[in-house]
């Protein structure tokens, strides 16, 4: 089975195109873009389909919109990893970000991993449709009986209540936790996109720095320049270790024995000019 497939293997050579078709024929959906699998959802239900039974399908939600829903997704998408033992680690955070070339990548590697399943061949007795639907069933079920616990319990710790002044209550209360909410949400949110921008920001200045010395370092590798006492000093404190602080004192000591042999060697040449 295809667990491992390298970055050079054809199957990341696969338009969108066809992975979109792909999709669709077996899942009867109508996706258009890659990133509207970004949730996680779609790539359960196609383990669902060639593995029966492996995927908890009455969790899979196939409305996440939150990073947090879609991040429940990929957790049950790991776990059936786990238990077919495949050697896959999904990398989660960028794909609930919904980049089209990382949820390309991973449908990629999904569609080769199925297709290595029975040899391709689709799972005739498979209702794609009539699993999202039982499993939306299930999750809805076992939602109302956890809020209908909840409600017995608070029936059996307040026996003394008259009924109209338990649902007035109930209903009070409910409107107050909805305000409370939805101004906490709203605060949520407004900080994730804060913390986004600021991850992109350094992200940006890290490439943009990385670069610079990754520039530097090809230049000290250069024949012309790889022994010179000065490209010795930066590849010095290029490739010490985080916890090394010596690092710095260590180039200019070698720079500065360079600059003491030049200037005996210059002092030298004075006196032979000297006596000549």
């Amino acid at each position: 089975m295809a667990t491992n497939i390298g970055m050079m293997d054809g199957a990341y050579f696969v338009g969108r195109n066809e992975i979109l078709a792909w999709i669709n024929a077996r899942l009867h959906l109508d996706l258009s873009r890659v990133e509207e699998a970004a949730s996680g959802a779609v790539q359960c239900q196609m383990m669902d389909m060639v593995h029966p039974g492996v995927v908890p399908m009455h969790k899979v939600n196939f409305d996440a919109k939150t990073e947090y829903d879609m991040i429940q997704n990929y957790k049950l998408l790991q776990d059936v990893f786990t238990k077919l033992k495949i050697n896959k680690h999904i990398e989660v955070n960028k794909l609930v970000k919904g980049r089209p070339l990382d949820n390309l990548e991973f449908l990629q590697w999904l569609k080769r991993y199925c297709d290595s399943i029975n040899g391709g061949l689709m799972n005739e007795n498979y209702d794609p449709m009539e699993r999202r639907t039982k499993g939306g069933r299930e999750r809805n079920v076992k939602a109302s009986q956890k809020s209908s616990k909840s409600l017995q319990t608070n029936n059996s710790l307040n026996p003394g209540m008259g009924s109209n002044k338990m649902i007035s209550g109930v209903k009070h209360g409910k409107s107050g936790a909805g305000v409370d909410s939805s101004v906490e949400i709203k605060t949520l949110t407004t900080e994730l996109t804060n913390l986004k921008l600021s991850v992109d920001v350094l992200e940006k200045e890290r490439d943009f720095y990385f670069a610079k010395l990754r520039d530097i370092e090809i230049l000290c590798q250069t024949p012309e320049l790889d022994n010179l006492p000065m490209a010795v000093a930066v590849k010095k404190i290029l490739y010490a270790a985080d916890d090394k602080d010596s690092a710095l004192a260590e180039a200019q000591e070698i720079v500065s024995r360079s600059i003491n042999v030049d200037e005996t060697q210059s002092s030298g040449d004075d006196e032979l000019d000297i006596y000549a």
